[in-house]
């Protein structure tokens, strides 16, 4: 895979854990996910979707045998078939079912333990009932992502909300939403200060090489065409090779697509172009034509 992608010193890139592990050595715990030849440790956080406590203390014994340092609460996902069943933001309005979840995992732990949330699901205000119980714990990190659930990602991140939590929280705190360019970047980091810790979202699925801009990194514009090109090439034939030449592996390069092609001057012209492939041979045509004839916008 192409090593153009260099994260922050401290910088999350976590692996998404959906399943129920009801065993000690579940088999979705063994996949190449998490597995230390594919990852780099010393940076990676796995990221557990999960509101039973001891299916999350088996994922940190399994996650720190491995060599990881830290693993991390997903209280954020919006989407309504996780939300419904009180998983990720879902979690939100029942703080008392989360401290009773809190208190289990910290008799045990001994990883470091982080939490991504929203501000809440059905109101901006529940997460003023949660941030006591966050202040109990000693979590690593928190990370927030000012939407509640039922935003999904519409509308604009909430950045004076977030800015007004700064006093009440203990933690390592992080901001995370909308940050698509350097320019937003820069706004939001005056806006949040003293906040110092950001995660990259979908504005790194849409600009690959974001992270590397607000570094201070530069590259032109044959050079962008050419590492990003790798990437795309690489990634596909990566998740090729481990689906055992399946198509369904054309699924997840479109979910990659529908952000990526806000990276090119023609969007929706390389959208059209990808979208209702169904055969490994036309998508890697129209990538290939993609590459020629449309210009990136960066």
């Amino acid at each position: 895979m192409s090593s153009f992608f260099r994260p922050f010193p401290r910088h999350h890139r976590c692996a998404f854990f959906t399943g129920i592990h009801k065993e000690e050595h579940a088999k979705n715990l063994q996949g190449e996910e998490i597995d230390p030849r594919c990852n780099d440790v010393e940076t990676l956080t796995p990221q557990i979707l999960s509101t039973d406590a001891e299916e999350i203390l088996r994922f940190a014994k399994q996650c720190k045998q491995l060599g990881y340092k830290e693993i991390n609460l997903n209280m954020g996902c919006p989407f309504p078939r996780v939300a419904n069943k009180k998983r990720g933001c879902g979690l939100l309005p029942y703080p008392d079912m989360v401290e009773a979840m809190f208190k289990r995992i910290f008799e045990e732990i001994d990883i470091n333990f982080s939490v991504k949330c929203r501000l809440g699901y059905f109101s901006p205000d529940e997460i003023e009932a949660i941030i006591p119980i966050f202040n109990k714990f000693p979590l690593s990190e928190l990370i927030i992502h000012p939407r509640i659930g039922k935003q999904l990602y519409k509308g604009e991140a909430d950045v004076e909300r977030f800015k007004s939590l700064i006093p009440y929280i203990n933690a390592p705190l992080v901001y995370n939403g909308d940050i698509f360019s350097v320019e937003s970047f820069g706004r939001i980091h005056v806006a949040t200060q003293p906040v110092n810790r950001f995660m990259l979202g979908r504005g790194l699925l849409t600009n690959p090489f974001l992270a590397e801009e607000i570094r201070g990194g530069a590259w032109n514009a044959p050079e962008r065409t050419e590492h990003l090109h790798v990437y795309v090439i690489d990634l596909y034939e990566d998740r090729l090779r481990h689906a055992g030449g399946s198509p369904k592996v054309l699924g997840r390069m479109k979910e990659l697509w529908s952000y990526l092609m806000y990276s090119f001057e023609e969007p929706q012209v390389v959208w059209r172009k990808i979208k209702k492939i169904n055969a490994l041979r036309e998508y890697e045509e129209a990538v290939e034509e993609v590459f020629k004839s449309i210009e990136l916008n960066f």
